[in-house]
């Protein structure tokens, strides 16, 4: 998408959508007081940002039934609170079995992915880069809008660039939603699936089990694979003085 169609979004006369940069900024509003109302979200999202990941799991482990949903709400607050994703996946993993807390926090990430796409989708630009940075926010959606499929599912095999950054990319790069949905459920499946893993044996752990070893292994393995597998993008020249960028 050039940036001409970019400046003709949201509306006639290419002015911002005031409309969906009101409900976007009214979404962080509610997602922030609710993470300040509900003590146990505001412990367990405070002690990610320091990441406490054994503060995180006493506090899945202490709401029994209820953990499940602080899993989600974690996973949802990652929208607007930047923390290490692996920490809630290791939680759930601690908390509940293998399979279980597999399916609970992959439905969480793509559900997460699938807010960041629409508020990048819907929201102003400019929202957007005095949120997360102009240049960080610019530099992910070139790589999104360059790098195609490969692109999109090698940045979620290891979060070289952070999940929701992407994913707000993603949205303001007009991705469709099918191929951003199954991309993200794809390509987070493998590391989600050995931080959920090695969730399990933390009450154990050891790094003389033989699976511990080899989740590490494969943890290694992806970061190879990512590397190999991101494009490498074009370094821009800045424009010799007279000329337009």
């Amino acid at each position: 998408m050039g940036s001409a169609d970019r400046q003709t979004e949201g509306g006639s006369g290419g002015g911002p959508p005031w409309t969906e940069i009101a409900l976007s900024v009214a979404a962080i509003a509610v997602a922030a007081a609710l993470i300040l109302l509900i003590a146990p979200l505001r412990h367990a999202a405070s002690a990610a940002l320091q990441g406490d990941s054994a503060a995180v799991r006493r506090q899945v482990h202490d709401l029994h039934a209820w953990g499940p949903v602080l899993i989600i709400a974690l996973q949802l607050a990652h929208a607007f609170v930047f923390y290490p994703a692996e920490i809630v996946d290791a939680a759930a993993g601690f908390a509940y079995d293998f399979w279980p807390a597999l399916l609970l926090v992959q439905s969480g990430w793509v559900l997460s992915g699938l807010l960041c796409w629409a508020i990048g989708r819907r929201a102003a630009r400019p929202l957007l880069q005095r949120l997360l940075g102009e240049r960080r926010f610019e530099r992910a959606e070139r790589m999104v809008e360059r790098g195609g499929l490969t692109l999109l599912i090698s940045v979620r095999l290891v979060p070289i660039v952070p999940f929701s950054l992407v994913s707000y990319a993603a949205g303001a790069a007009r991705v469709p939603i099918w191929r951003f949905t199954w991309t993200t459920a794809v390509g987070y499946l493998p590391i989600t699936a050995i931080a959920v893993y090695l969730g399990t044996r933390l009450e154990n752990f050891s790094f003389r089990d033989p699976l511990v070893l080899a989740g590490i292994g494969a943890l290694l393995a992806l970061v190879m694979a990512a590397r190999l597998l991101i494009p490498k993008q074009p370094e821009e020249r800045s424009a010799p003085s007279g000329e337009q960028p």
